[in-house]
């Protein structure tokens, strides 16, 4: 497309979605629930075709030299694909919060104030290789009763237009607008600069992907932008806590999948454990080809496991998101040490104490500036669908209007509603 054909695409995009949106927004919960089922059974209907297209972009990818981590995230898997599946019921499964009024009460002229829970309208999502946030976006964006504008990444586009094909049908079998759910369909860059930028059509902006893409949608976007930049997340191992327990968690924090946003980046340890502690969580990490890039003091403790594979931490280190085989170690005095790193060092997404002790638990939920913060559960947990929302849109690190995993309440909004029986102001 040139840049002319490029920009007329994405109005017409644009105008569609809005005309969709006031369809969406008035739509019953029956009928959304409807189109929602109606989706897991197209995605396991056709698992067999969408690997063949995603096998398109995987072999692509492949060629063009893309990392281990990036191919991974490609990766259209019969597991994956039931997940997405099972989103789309547990969704289809949550009550309805559309037209829901709460906080209702009654003032002293006689009026009754209270907010009602509204869609956004039209939100644009711009994602880079994991092809099934195309259908996060959809099924979300369809409970919540918004319509949306997907444009995903290049080397994700023979599986994204497989997806939103189903997602159409879907719509069409349950009645709904098609274009309640619409792919950027050209892979040039051009559309990302213009649908950031048509505050006449699209509400908010969802970018997902690395953290240059956010940085410049965030730079350029003439509309609000939900976003987090990185996933700089923290497991604290304090003193007390079950040792046996912590390894557990640790390692799976780290391991279980390297390169999602909220795998554990930087693992804190008490002094008080660190002797005991260390020892049998570097022994994992080397069998597991995991580097670990230490304090001074944290490197003398697992400098005598075989095979482990140890670097001195550089201040960056303590910054960084490695989406890899990669972990950053490093001894603190105790619980204050390590809230004061994490709030300092973290990007905010998702922190992490393993603890025996009931008030350091409170504190550390309490002090801890991020958008998740757990107690003896490993920070994988932090995701839409096992928070129960059925899905999520991504992950906010922002304070203002949605933070955390974004699902169907985050792509909402509140008016003020007033009831009356004919009262005047005086």
């Amino acid at each position: 497309m040139t840049e002319l054909n490029v920009a007329d695409h994405m109005n017409v995009l644009g105008a569609q979605a809005k005309t969709a949106s006031a369809q969406m927004a008035k739509a019953s919960a029956a009928v959304k629930n409807k189109a929602l089922r109606a989706l897991a059974a197209l995605l396991r209907a056709n698992i067999d075709a969408l690997q063949i297209d995603n096998a398109k972009d995987i072999a692509r990818a492949m060629a063009a030299g893309l990392d281990a981590p990036m191919v991974d995230r490609l990766k259209l898997t019969p597991k994956v694909l039931e997940t997405c599946a099972q989103g789309c019921e547990q969704l289809a499964a949550m009550p309805e919060v559309i037209g829901e009024i709460t906080g209702l009460k009654e003032q002293p002229s006689g009026i009754r104030v209270g907010q009602m829970r509204v869609p956004l309208g039209v939100f644009g999502m711009i994602f880079e290789s994991r092809p099934n946030v195309t259908i996060e976006a959809a099924s979300l964006s369809i409970k919540s009763g918004n319509a949306c504008i997907l444009r995903g990444g290049s080397e994700a586009i023979e599986s994204n237009k497989a997806l939103a094909k189903l997602v159409q049908q879907a719509l069409i079998d349950s009645g709904l607008p098609t274009d309640a759910v619409q792919l950027v369909q050209t892979t040039d860059r051009e559309a990302v600069g213009h649908l950031i930028a048509m505050p006449q059509y699209v509400d908010v902006i969802i970018p997902r992907g690395g953290k240059g893409l956010i940085e410049r949608i965030s730079r350029e976007a003439k509309v609000p932008v939900i976003k987090h930049l990185d996933g700089n997340c923290h497991t604290y191992v304090d003193d007390p806590c079950d040792i046996a327990m912590a390894v557990t968690v640790a390692d799976n924090a780290k391991t279980q999948k390297y390169s999602p946003c909220n795998a554990s980046e930087s693992l804190l340890v008490a002094r008080g454990v660190a002797a005991e502690f260390l020892p049998k969580i570097g022994a994992i990490y080397a069998a597991k080809g995991v580097e670990m890039r230490c304090c001074p003091e944290a490197k003398a403790i697992l400098a005598s496991i075989p095979g482990a594979h140890l670097k001195d931490a550089t201040e960056q280190d303590w910054f960084e998101e490695y989406l890899g085989p990669i972990i950053s170690v490093k001894v603190v005095t105790g619980l204050d040490e390590a809230i004061a790193h994490i709030n300092h060092y973290s990007s905010h997404h998702t922190e992490s104490i393993l603890t025996r002790d009931h008030m350091h638990a409170q504190r550390f939920l309490r002090e801890v500036d991020s958008s998740s913060v757990m107690v003896n559960a490993s920070t994988r947990f932090a995701d839409g669908f096992e928070y129960g929302l059925g899905a999520e849109i991504g992950i906010s690190t922002d304070k203002f209007h949605a933070r955390g995993p974004v699902g169907i309440e985050g792509l909402t909004s509140l008016k003020y509603v007033v009831l009356g029986q004919g009262e005047i102001r005086v």
